[in-house]
């Protein structure tokens, strides 16, 4: 299945794109995770990507395409994947939809997540990231697990959580008008194409899986009925097809255009027969002076 989630930041579409692809075996793909490994690699995208994520604004359209395209291409993302955090703006979703007919793998649902803003103001602030794996937890809603599974299997250590210098209260106050700006329009975009689902993301974390859940079954069920409607759709097309084609059909056809053909000549001999004077075509009619 490849699903895009659409939210504001700390709306938990990480957390439920991590949930999700531990459930159903298909890679989460965020955007956020391909810019900060460019960053931590030191390259000249990375650079860039750095000093626009560190003020709150979005990363260059090309530069973030470019890194999606190379990712899809990895064997991994045959059987689906999740857009965590890509599109954010029109111009992006349009050139994703470019993208992914390309690869002839075009979207099966498009999942909002609203929650309101005071409640994205308190869990990004609760945000902590491990600064070895990537690993997303939040000190208030999702915090670290205890015990073995609090190794970060990238170290095989406990985590190294850290606070993004992206989560600031500052820069969140940005992130946000951003987001109201740029990315909420893609609501009206995603829903107009029939891909979009909106569930609220507030309350405990199972809640808010189940609910996701919930919207990707409605989303396939969907699927699947207009894919039988347009596969019973098809005999019958083809069976007009054949009928138009056919010889007694074709002699029908013949008929009609020779009345067709009739019918302006014997409208002109009763026209005659009545009297009426009949101009001939292209003969202009005199006038006196």
């Amino acid at each position: 299945m490849r699903i895009v989630l659409l939210g504001a930041p700390g709306s938990g579409k990480g957390t439920q794109a991590q949930r999700l692809a531990e459930r159903s075996g298909i890679p989460q793909i965020s955007t956020g995770d391909l810019l900060r490994a460019a960053v931590a690699r030191g390259s000249e995208l990375g650079l860039k990507a750095k000093a626009a994520m560190d003020s709150g604004r979005l990363v260059d359209d090309s530069l973030v395409l470019g890194m999606i395209r190379e990712r899809l291409a990895e064997p991994d993302t045959r059987a689906g994947f999740i857009l965590d955090g890509f599109p954010r703006n029109l111009l992006q979703a349009a050139a994703l939809d470019g993208l992914l007919a390309e690869l002839k793998q075009p979207l099966d649902a498009v999942v909002q997540f609203e929650v309101a803003p005071a409640e994205l103001v308190r869990r990004i602030s609760g945000r902590r990231t491990c600064a070895d794996c990537g690993r997303v937890f939040n000190v208030l809603t999702s915090p670290p697990p205890t015990g073995a599974a609090a190794l970060c299997p990238s170290t095989g250590a406990p985590h190294r959580l850290m606070q993004r210098p992206d989560d600031n209260e500052a820069t969140v106050a940005e992130r946000l008008r951003v987001y109201a700006e740029k990315t909420q329009p893609l609501i009206a975009f995603y829903r107009s194409r029939g891909l979009l689902r909106v569930i609220d993301a507030q309350g405990e974390l199972d809640a808010v899986t189940r609910r996701l859940g919930q919207a990707l079954a409605a989303s396939s069920a969907e699927r699947v009925r207009r894919s039988a409607a347009k596969g019973a759709a098809r005999p019958k097309r083809a069976a007009r097809a054949v009928k138009r084609r056919s010889p007694t059909a074709r002699a029908t056809a013949r008929r009609g255009k020779a009345a067709r053909k009739k019918t302006p000549a014997r409208a002109v001999r009763k026209k005659r027969a009545a009297g009426a004077r009949v101009r001939k075509p292209g003969v202009r009619r005199r006038t006196r002076r």
